[in-house]
C-alpha cells in the first residue's frame, strides 16, 4: 500500500523539526499504538506511559525514518518493543524471569542501541511482507499499521470480516516463518528476529 502523500509530507517535515507534523502523526497514530501496547501490558497507567515513550521514540528518531515507507510500520516495532521491555523488567522484579526462559529474549534491546534495533526489525518486518499476497499485505498493513479493527479492514476493502481474522492470521504466520527460517547474516539481525519472533507471537 502506498504512503499517503500527506504523511510522506508529515514525515519530511517531522526529519526537519516541525511540531505541528509530530501533533499530526501523533494524533493519526496514537490509537492503534496504544492498541498494541494494551496487548501486552493490562496496566492503563503504565500502558499510557508507553504510549508516551513510543512517540519520544519518534521525535528523538525523527531523521531515521523513510518518508516513503510511512510511521505505522515504524510505530508497530517501537510499541511493542517498548510493552516487552516493560515486561521484562516486571518479571525481573518479581524474580520470575529465569536466564533460560524464552522471555529472555525480549532482552534483546539491551545489546543493541534503540535506533539500530528499530530499523533492522522494520527491515526484516518489510522484506517478510512484500512477499505476501497483494490482498493479505493490505489487511495486515491495515490491522497491524494502523490498527484498524477487523469490521473496519472488512468495510475498506470488501471481503468478510472472517476473511479479515483469517487473512491476518495466515500472514501472521507468513511472516514469522519468513523470518524464521531466513537466515542471518550478523549479529544484529539475530538479536532483531529473536525479538521479532516474541512481538509477532505475542501480536
Amino acid at each position: 500500500m502506498a504512503v499517503p502523500d500527506f504523511e510522506a509530507a508529515q514525515l519530511t517535515a517531522l526529519s526537519q523539526g516541525e511540531r505541528a507534523a509530530f501533533e499530526a502523526l501523533y494524533h493519526r497514530y496514537k490509537q492503534p499504538v496504544y492498541a498494541n501496547i494494551r496487548k501486552m501490558v493490562p496496566d492503563l497507567d503504565a500502558a499510557e506511559d508507553l504510549l508516551q515513550e513510543v512517540f519520544i521514540a519518534l521525535w528523538e528518531n525523527r531523521t531515521a525514518i523513510d518518508p516513503a515507507k510511512g510511521a505505522g510500520g515504524w510505530l508497530f516495532v517501537v510499541s511493542y518493543n517498548k510493552a516487552a521491555s516493560f515486561l521484562k523488567k516486571k518479571l525481573r522484579e518479581a524474580a520470575i524471569l529465569q536466564p533460560e526462559t524464552d522471555l529472555a529474549e525480549l532482552a534483546v534491546a539491551d545489546e543493541l542501541g534503540d535506533e539500530e534495533l528499530y530499523t533492522t526489525q522494520l527491515a526484516l518486518v518489510e522484506e517478510a511482507v512484500a512477499h505476501l499476497p497483494a490482498r493479505k499485505q493490505a489487511v495486515f498493513r491495515l490491522c497491524r499499521f494502523e490498527g484498524k479493527s477487523a469490521e473496519e479492514v472488512a468495510a475498506a476493502t470488501g471481503i468478510s470480516v472472517a476473511s479479515v481474522r483469517d487473512y491476518l492470521k495466515q500472514s501472521t504466520r507468513f511472516i514469522r516463518e519468513y523470518i524464521q527460517l531466513g537466515g542471518t547474516h550478523t549479529h544484529t539481525q539475530a538479536l532483531a528476529v529473536a525479538g521479532l519472533l516474541v512481538l509477532l507471537e505475542l501480536g
